[in-house]
């Protein structure tokens, strides 16, 4: 794997024996660092560490950033307030999705954006080549380190760890864009992707270790460890969190995947919107479901599946739940067979196993007392 990007903290993975790199997406990534079902567990319970500094950040100022960032979103850009984030998309004419990405407001004309890996170059042409007035785009990915402390402990992490009240008493998708954090400058909020508490931590790249033995040092005690990519996808998917390249694609709008509320049809413009708008009018003809297998089985990305013999779509993730220890799956399928309780089969090797619509997400956090 040498022709793969190795992220500030790569060589800091020796000091865990057990780790083990793929190639993921052009980069050399920990797929886990002592079991993905270990890790898995950490995060629902305690706290997990993720080095997640292959993610691009791109840095958007001038007199009309959010001008410019109304246009190319579709959530509404204009209900930020200085330190809030925001999950968001950028979508195609369309209506495809080029990409999901948080914004973050650091102030009026100053705003920064966190986009896929996989899609850093594509994402930046994207938005240059619809750059407005007085906008300054720049891709800032290879100046900084960014780090996902994760899960029901991630708040002690940080407290045991010398982060200040700034930081410990974040609300939700509410950040610092200055705080210190291991002697080290950094940008931290109350985001996550695994469906649990945490925090993101944007730090310079070369300083980027020093942050994370810090954090596993000062969260030993209270069961933190290293996590990889493998678990980070499974506590996705029990959360339900779409991941692209799966649940959303240039050809799967954010209404099939099902993340309307982030979708403001009710703003003036932004590219998408009539396509979206027309969607929605006509009704849906696909739709992002939770499926259970009823059979022995184990449904994979695009297996496919069927209703009364009939093909009607296919799977987009699926795994034996860690957390419930069901066979579970999300499949984009045919919207007349997406009610709750509908019976459906999955190919899985040349056999239809049975399974049925259920609720998702498959898990959510109960809320503190």
């Amino acid at each position: 794997m040498a022709d793969l990007k190795r992220t500030p903290l790569y060589p800091l993975y020796a000091a865990h024996p057990e780790v083990r790199c793929i190639d993921f997406g052009g980069w050399e990534l920990p797929v886990q660092f002592s079991g993905i079902q270990k890790e898995h567990d950490a995060v629902r319970q305690r706290a997990g560490l993720f080095d997640v500094s292959h993610m691009g950040e791109f840095k958007v100022t001038g007199l009309f950033a959010e001008r410019f960032l109304q246009l190319l979103t579709t959530n509404d850009v204009t209900k930020l307030a200085d330190g809030q984030a925001q999950y968001s998309l950028m979508c195609y004419p369309d209506g495809g999705v080029v990409d999901d990405l948080l914004v973050y407001r650091i102030t009026a004309d100053q705003f920064m954006v966190v986009v896929n890996a996989s899609n850093i170059d594509k994402d930046y042409e994207w938005m240059r080549s619809h750059l407005i007035g007085d906008v300054l785009l720049e891709n800032i990915s290879d100046q900084l380190a960014l780090l996902a402390l994760q899960g029901p402990s991630a708040a002690a992490v940080m407290a045991a760890a010398g982060a200040g009240t700034d930081v410990l008493e974040l609300p939700p998708f509410r950040f610092a864009p200055s705080t210190s954090l291991a002697g080290v400058d950094a940008l931290v909020s109350r985001t996550g992707y695994t469906g649990e508490d945490g925090f993101e931590i944007y730090v310079q790249a070369d300083r980027a270790g020093d942050v994370w033995k810090r954090l596993l040092t000062a969260g030993e005690p209270l069961g933190l460890i290293p996590s990889g990519l493998g678990a980070r996808d499974t506590l996705r998917f029990e959360a339900r969190l779409p991941l692209y390249g799966q649940e959303l694609s240039n050809t799967i709008t954010p209404l099939e995947a099902g993340v309307s509320f982030f979708v403001k049809l009710d703003k003036e413009v932004f590219i998408g919107r009539e396509a979206l708008v027309k969607q929605k009018e006509d009704g849906l003809s696909r739709k992002l479901v939770g499926i259970e297998l009823i059979d022995r089985g184990i449904p994979r990305s695009h297996y496919p599946v069927y209703a009364n013999g009939t093909l009607i779509g296919t799977v987009t993730t699926g795994t034996q739940s860690p957390t419930l220890k069901r066979n579970l799956g999300l499949a984009l399928i045919d919207a007349n067979f997406a009610a709750l309780g509908t019976e459906l089969t999955v190919e899985i090797r040349g056999k239809q196993l049975k399974a049925k619509v259920i609720k998702t997400p498959f898990y959510k956090r109960l809320p503190k007392e």
